[in-house]
């Protein structure tokens, strides 16, 4: 189970810890978004400081309608308590959580100022 609470700004906010492959690790806080239907987004500098591996570059298209396109890389998480190794987006943007990360687990959002963010795996 995953937790997290809804920010001043009405976004459900969850803590994650990532590690890169020399092992080092950073606590990030990153915004679930159901919009965004990748695994997860870190920044630029992160992906440098953790020194993830580039894996090619990924297209979006924005909520605009423009498309896009950014740095992916290779990184572990921290998910539900087992490391996870998934493609991370590298945006100069808050991180964010997408629905392939949620993949097989239930979000519960209680859609208030200091609200409950629960995900738990589907069993």
């Amino acid at each position: 189970m995953i937790e997290g609470v809804v920010n001043a700004a009405y976004e459900p906010v969850i803590t994650l810890v990532v590690r890169g492959p020399s092992g080092r690790t950073s606590e990030i806080e990153a915004v679930v978004d159901t919009g965004f239907t990748g695994f997860l987004t870190v920044t630029p500098a992160l992906a440098t400081e953790l020194g993830l591996d580039l894996r090619g570059i990924s297209r979006a298209t924005l909520a605009d309608g423009s498309e896009v396109t950014f740095p992916q890389y290779g990184v572990a998480v921290l998910w539900d308590g087992q490391p996870r190794y998934i493609e991370a987006d590298a945006a100069d943007t808050t991180p964010l959580v997408g629905m392939r990360l949620l993949d097989r687990h239930n979000l519960n959002i209680d859609v208030e100022n200091g609200g409950r963010v629960l995900i738990e795996a589907i069993a």
